[in-house]
């Protein structure tokens, strides 16, 4: 058994006025979001009323504050670098500044509809922001699991938020078994990736899709995406896919992925066209502050995307630390969007492609997170 540590556990936040240093760069309106909500959360919190008015009252949390992410065309960048109608679908609008809260939200509402009174799972950061946030609204425990060796301004939000955070004393992938262990245990929702829960997962970041369908009224040339285990953009592919079985688009987008260099195993997979995702070595893995959110020996997901990527006729690729930092800088200065430099990746995928190969003018979606845009 993994000797796990118990650290620090809040049941407020401590000051909701604070401006929270964040090193990763994601960003959202995590205390906004709280305050607003406190009527709400007050209803939540009331075991006098039925499961049903509950219920009702999240999923007006949800409607109102998660999703319906902004579609933004990038003339300036499409410019820089030859490539017509590329828009970049922004999920930093989400509450606490990543598309985790689509997944995050949802599963704590499930966790209500099943009568569970905690929610667990295991995080290097965003995710268990945003599950943080989605059980204190719910009125829910929630236990977060984090690799010792991980450092993260983040934490401070999880802890802000009431979440009890448990130190693991091994990788994520530990973390990971630890934290569905506990549920096994004790009777706790499991929100971890790869689980009983994986197609509410998919179908949560499906919306995406649905999103982007809706303002483009079709799908795009492509959809390109950063990949960590996977969940994410294999929800974008099922998602179209589903739109275009039932006859809403016209064609299915290519799926195109972007990670750091050599250390995901489903870029490994597609670049080295190997049947499945197989293991990295972990010893070989080298975290920085940048590659962080995307580095990974052990892909959850990543047959999922491997599979959207090959039935699309996509790709994928690699992104060194500086040009994914150059590229933030690029959507900084030309677009005006704070973006994680690691969220970077698909666009990079995507621009490297159309140097080699140029792409017809059509249009292109990319998804970005960071902080909300500049004001």
């Amino acid at each position: 058994m993994i000797e796990v540590e118990q650290k620090m556990s809040h049941t407020m936040i401590a000051n909701p006025d604070d401006v929270l240093d964040l090193i990763d760069g994601a960003d959202g309106e995590v205390s906004k979001v709280s305050r607003e909500l406190q009527p709400m959360r007050k209803i939540m919190r009331d075991k006098t009323l039925s499961l049903e008015e509950r219920l009702e009252a999240y999923g007006d949390i949800i409607d109102s504050q998660v999703g319906d992410t902004s579609l933004i065309r990038a003339r300036n960048i499409e410019r820089e670098v030859g490539l017509r109608q590329i828009f970049l679908k922004f999920e930093g609008g989400n509450p606490s500044g990543t598309q985790k809260d689509r997944i995050a939200f949802e599963q704590a509402m499930d966790a209500l509809r099943r009568g569970y009174d905690a929610i667990t799972v295991a995080t290097c950061g965003n995710y268990g922001v945003a599950l943080s946030l989605a059980a204190s609204l719910a009125g829910l425990k929630c236990m977060i699991y984090i690799p010792e060796s991980y450092h993260n301004g983040r934490v401070k939000e999880m802890v802000e938020l009431g979440a009890d955070i448990r130190k693991v004393h091994g990788d994520y992938e530990k973390a990971v078994v630890i934290s569905g262990e506990l549920a096994d245990k004790e009777d706790i929702y499991d929100a971890n990736p790869g689980g009983a829960n994986t197609p509410l997962q998919l179908k949560s970041y499906g919306q995406i899709a649905y999103e982007i369908y809706d303002e483009l009224r079709d799908a795009p040339m492509a959809v390109a995406a950063p990949v960590s285990n996977g969940t994410t953009l294999a929800g974008i592919y099922k998602g179209f896919l589903s739109l275009y079985r039932r006859g809403k688009t016209s064609r299915m987008p290519h799926i195109v992925a972007g990670s750091t260099f050599r250390k995901n195993p489903i870029v490994h997979a597609f670049l080295n066209q190997l049947p499945t995702c197989t293991d990295l070595e972990y010893e070989k893995m080298r975290e920085t502050k940048i590659n962080e959110p995307l580095i990974n020996w052990h892909s959850i997901d990543g047959n999922y995307v491997l599979e959207g990527m090959r039935q699309t006729d996509g790709w994928a690729g690699n992104a060194s630390d500086k040009k994914m930092t150059s590229f933030a800088k690029l959507i900084r200065e030309r677009e005006g969007l704070n973006v994680v430099p690691a969220s970077t990746a698909g666009l990079i995928a995507l621009i490297e492609r159309h140097k080699k190969d140029p792409l017809p003018n059509d249009r292109y979606v990319v998804l970005l997170t960071g902080r909300k845009s500049w004001t």
